[in-house]
């Protein structure tokens, strides 16, 4: 289906990675849907401190969903919790996929609020939905663990992306895409039906995710994700 002939209530929302206050602030000015807090400079999903990830909720000032990525441990996804962000996201490698007791400990951890992130180097997730659903996650999302400049649509291809993002709307699960996302990747992502696209390197000065976000990437992302907004303009 053409990107211009969906309606803006199919579209997936602009999930923005940030890693201060500073950060989350542009993004939020910027008009980003879900301000994500994770430390870039751990790897695909290293964790910010508690007390940083609350200072970051203060200059959100609730203009936008939120979520921030947690250690997957219980004590971890909990202590994230109790910061008040709206969803917490935690890591799930191969083994973990595998431990079902490990899963719904997670999940008990932050009740109703938890998201899996899987990775797309493991191979397609949406065999492994029903039983996230079953252990009491949220929602789920595919990313990569590595950042080394293969992007998400290198790794799945668009019918296991499309098999996954499906398998989570049977199971009530929020579904989101992300892995070294750039703006040109929208197009191909969109009839997936998603509810988030997640970025960060991508909207980072020179594309590099250790750099500071950047405003007018985030404006461009969203003129891409919303063309029916923008051509009401």
């Amino acid at each position: 289906m053409p990107a211009s002939t969906i309606e803006d209530s199919a579209l997936p929302r602009l999930l923005v990675s940030v890693r201060d206050p500073a950060e989350a602030e542009a993004a939020r000015l910027a008009g980003a849907d879900l301000i994500d807090a994770k430390d870039p400079g751990r790897g695909a999903l290293g964790a910010l401190d508690p007390v940083v990830v609350r200072e970051i909720l203060v200059r959100v000032a609730g203009a936008a969903q939120t979520s921030a990525v947690a250690d997957p441990v219980a004590t971890g996804v909990a202590a994230m919790a109790a910061t008040g962000v709206d969803w917490v996201k935690t890591g799930l490698d191969a083994d973990g996929r595998r431990t079902i007791a490990a899963r719904a400990e997670l999940a008990a951890a932050a009740p109703g609020r938890l998201i899996a992130v899987l990775f797309a180097e493991d191979g397609p997730a949406a065999a492994l939905v029903p039983e996230l659903a079953r252990a009491g996650f949220a929602g789920a999302m595919i990313d990569t663990a590595g950042k080394g400049g293969a992007r998400l649509p290198d790794l799945a291809g668009p019918e296991d992306l499309a098999a996954f993002t499906a398998a989570c709307r049977r199971h009530g699960l929020m579904s989101g895409l992300a892995g070294s996302l750039r703006v040109i990747d929208i197009p191909n992502l969109l009839g997936h039906g998603s509810d988030y696209l997640g970025f960060r390197g991508g909207l980072c000065r020179d594309f590099d995710r250790r750099n500071g976000i950047d405003p007018l990437r985030i404006a461009e992302a969203l003129r891409v994700l919303r063309p029916s907004r923008r051509d009401a303009a």
